[in-house]
């Protein structure tokens, strides 16, 4: 004898197909928009790399530019500038930026916790062209010239908020018990942080710090009103220093058809240093390892 259903209950084998769609769906949805995005991603780089990868010879990693309009000339100035500047942004940003969201994570409590992740979210949405502006009125005004110091402290202020989330974000993924047993074996509590917490974190703010490096190896506004760019190979952070993005832009604003065959190849050049430096970082500590 057949069991009556609810009268305001759908049949269970109607609950069963409802349920197999959604879920079907759902797969399909999220399958189609990652590979839409690995497209777009792919066809940037293949677009880029087309246009681009003609002007790559040896000349172009260790001659400085040619003349406007000329062919051949490097960006080396422009290779040596980016390997400067950022350098000096991971210097400053990247401990600030880390011990931020070490204090948000494992402190984070009360009203100044509050204001400080208040102010690490606004400093997130701020554009960046402000961090220029901000850096030109403290150092470049003053001091009556641009700088690849002053190009390396407007990156550093943008690259703090991107770190200190990423690190508080994936130190609270952290088990508590893991910071109960340590305290529980008579560790004290900053022991506990930088031993257990940080190094079980580890790769997750390592990917941080790599997605706020990517991110300032790419901007241009900020480095337009402090570093400038210059045609001269030089290493001096006390000196207008050249870099990739600056270079890609310059050359983009030529009427010449080489300047803008060189504005690909730096597109190109750029955007292989950050995979190439991602892949190795993740390589390295253990990122690729299945789980």
């Amino acid at each position: 004898m057949k069991t009556p259903t609810h009268p305001f209950q759908p049949d269970s084998a109607v609950l069963h197909v409802r349920r197999q769609i959604a879920n079907y769906l759902v797969v399909g949805l999220t399958t189609l928009f990652a590979v839409a995005a690995m497209f777009f991603l792919g066809y940037l780089i293949v677009y880029v790399a087309r246009l681009g990868i003609g002007s790559l010879n040896l000349n172009f990693f260790t001659q400085p530019p040619a003349p406007e309009g000329e062919t051949g000339g490097g960006v080396l100035p422009a290779i040596e500038g980016t390997l400067v500047i950022v350098g000096i942004a991971t210097a400053i940003g990247v401990p600030l930026g880390m011990f931020t969201g070490i204090y948000l994570s494992e402190f984070g409590r009360g009203h100044i916790a509050g204001v400080v992740r208040f102010m690490v979210d606004m400093l997130t949405g701020i554009p960046t062209i402000i961090f220029g502006l901000f850096i030109w009125t403290l150092i470049v005004v003053p001091q009556h010239h641009f700088s690849g110091l002053a190009g390396g402290l407007a990156l550093s202020i943008i690259m703090i908020p991107t770190v200190a989330r990423a690190t508080e974000e994936v130190l609270r993924l952290v088990p508590k018990e893991m910071r109960e047993g340590s305290v529980a074996l008579g560790a004290t509590e900053s022991r506990t942080i930088l031993r257990v917490v940080v190094p079980t974190a580890k790769s997750g703010i390592i990917t941080g710090i790599l997605l706020a490096v990517a991110r300032v190896g790419g901007e241009t506004a900020p480095l337009l009103m402090t570093a400038f760019g210059t045609n001269f190979a030089r290493i001096n952070i006390a000196r207008p220093m050249d870099a990739l993005p600056l270079r890609i832009y310059v050359s983009t604003l030529s009427p010449f058809a080489p300047d803008r065959t060189i504005a690909f190849a730096g597109a190109f050049v750029l955007m292989m240093l950050v995979l190439v430096t991602s892949f190795a970082v993740r390589w390295a500590t253990g990122g690729f390892k299945q789980r």
